[in-house]
């Protein structure tokens, strides 16, 4: 089974939707994925994702399920340098790094600003839904790896947004989200492809072979959105800082 986990488009937060580059990232997103066989889509609640799987969705005349948990991860925090925050996956580096469980799988989520914020409460919620989703694809969670109960190659695309792209990715991968949010970019319309390994009969176990992809951009003459990043040096006041 293959996973395609897409973030949307550029967005326009403040309509929940995406912004003129962002429609037209997601028509080259279109332009990609109609050419592959996918066997199953579902979407984010949200505004933005659902306008960037409408495109796709539109072409092939199909239907996509809207899953409540795929919508972004935004526990409140009070994140060192701003209080209540719902960037629980933006911090600033100085802050998180000295924290040595911030980059363990089993104890990320035990410091006392994930705890008030009742972070691995969420992260547990957003995990579930997803080993409920893939048992009912055929693999069932044991452990650390996933029983092939019903070995398959279908296709499933999830559109949704980084921040939970990296709850999903850090599950699957059984890593702490942490390094994921901090040490890698996902840019708008970005598709991340992780496929299972059935390397023993009926044991399977996932591994990622495309991460934050945007060849269908370049494809189209355009380069991606610097929505994902921060600014590359500090002294350029054109690119975001904060």
């Amino acid at each position: 089974m293959r996973i395609l986990i897409i973030r949307h488009a550029d967005p326009d937060y403040t309509i929940d939707s995406l912004t003129p580059t962002g429609w037209e990232e997601a028509r080259l997103l279109s332009e990609r994925l109609t050419r592959m066989k996918i066997d199953y889509f579902y979407v984010s609640p949200l505004g933005r994702a659902q306008d960037t799987a409408s495109c796709t969705l539109d072409k092939l005349d199909a239907k996509a399920v809207t899953l409540d948990w795929l919508r972004e991860f935004d526990p409140v925090i009070d994140r060192p340098d701003r209080p209540a925050s719902r960037c629980t996956w933006d911090w600033l580096p100085a802050d998180w790094t000295k924290e040595s469980r911030y980059f363990d799988r089993n104890h990320w989520f035990e410091t006392e600003i994930m705890q008030k914020g009742h972070v691995g409460e969420a992260y547990r919620q957003v995990t579930e839904s997803l080993d409920e989703l893939l048992a009912r694809h055929g693999y069932v969670r044991e452990k650390d790896y996933y029983r092939a109960a019903q070995p398959n190659r279908d296709v499933i695309a999830l559109f949704c947004h980084f921040g939970l792209e990296c709850v999903l990715l850090s599950h699957l991968l059984n890593i702490s989200p942490m390094p994921l949010w901090h040490g890698a970019c996902a840019p708008p319309s970005s598709v991340t492809s992780i496929v299972t390994e059935e390397r023993r009969e009926g044991i399977a176990y996932f591994r990622m072979g495309a991460f934050g992809d945007t060849s269908h951009l370049y494809a189209g003459g355009r380069e991606p959105s610097f929505a994902a990043r921060f600014c590359e040096t500090y002294s350029d006041p054109d690119e975001r800082h904060d």
